[in-house]
């Protein structure tokens, strides 16, 4: 067979065929060399950023460690599972299963460390913790096994972003459920109010949604803790809505008497009602010896 002539036309169709096929080549071993170290930097990047995830959460959790065995490992030990005396005596709960929760609830809003024992000591106090220190302290809590989460920020301030239908639609709903399951203790505006045994349902009116929404998800002393199966999340954010209404609203009758109910109401009465009754009525006994003894003389 005879050679092809280098400038026939056959021979340039051939050399054509052949620089495109080297170039979509040259293109696909481009390609495949920088997949492979895209991949490789991958590789050699995430896990050092998981290890410093890991290593940030661990010291979080040893911080919260430090400050749980000084603050609260008397009454709760050192591992959160409670202390209980010789003679049967319950110091303090096992916080085992409570979750970050329930330690960022108590500690945020002052009520722990316990300052004095009673039904009355675990109420409104003076915070004693920073807010990074309050994280550390609910993450090690949460070390101790599986319990409720804190309330993401944007579940706490889904508020925000309501139109004014959404916010009164959300008001209604958690009027009907703040009715249904809470005001046996905290009355029905949330003012709180006396309970057996020398407890105390604490006024919720000035509280924030993430306090009210993590007393719904841990019911802390004798108060039931409401899970996201009993009430959802969209029925806590409608209580929490439904108490700010409450406090936000117009008092139209006068003096609502701390909306400490009829106990108060009932004392107002005596004290006022009854007592000017009574001072009226020895007035005029005073009024009229004077009349007589005037006549006598």
């Amino acid at each position: 067979m005879s050679r092809l002539n280098k400038h026939s036309p056959l021979h340039s169709v051939i050399g054509r065929i052949s620089q495109f096929r080297r170039r979509r080549f040259t293109g696909a071993l481009l390609l495949l060399v920088s997949l492979l170290f895209t991949g490789a930097a991958y590789a050699a990047i995430a896990p050092s950023a998981n290890a410093d995830n890991g290593t940030s959460a661990a010291d979080q959790i040893a911080q919260g460690k430090a400050l749980f065995l000084v603050s609260c490992s008397f009454c709760h030990g050192q591992n959160g599972e409670g202390v209980t005396t010789t003679d049967g005596k319950n110091i303090g709960p096992s916080l085992v299963g409570t979750g970050a929760a329930a330690a960022d609830f108590q500690v945020r809003t002052g009520r722990m460390p316990l300052q004095q024992s009673g039904p009355q000591g675990a109420y409104h106090k003076r915070v004693v913790f920073s807010d990074t220190e309050i994280k550390a302290l609910a993450a090690y809590v949460a070390s101790f096994g599986a319990g409720p989460a804190i309330p993401s920020d944007a579940a706490v301030n889904a508020e925000n972003s309501w139109s004014t239908d959404q916010k009164d639609a959300m008001i209604q709903l958690g009027g009907k459920v703040f009715l249904t399951n809470c005001t046996a203790c905290h009355n029905f505006t949330g003012a709180g109010g006396a309970m057996p045994n020398g407890a105390i349902a604490p006024n919720i009116l000035n509280d924030d949604t993430r306090t009210i929404m993590e007393a719904l998800l841990t019911g802390p002393g004798p108060m039931p803790n409401f899970s996201d199966g009993n009430l959802s999340l969209k029925e806590k954010q409608a209580v929490a809505a439904f108490v700010h209404a409450q406090r936000d609203q117009t008092n139209y009758g006068g003096s609502d008497l701390l909306s400490a109910g009829p106990v108060a109401e009932g004392l107002m009465a005596w004290t006022i009602g009854i007592g000017s009754m009574v001072g009226f009525a020895i007035w005029i006994a005073a009024h009229t010896t004077r009349t007589n003894k005037k006549k006598d003389a």
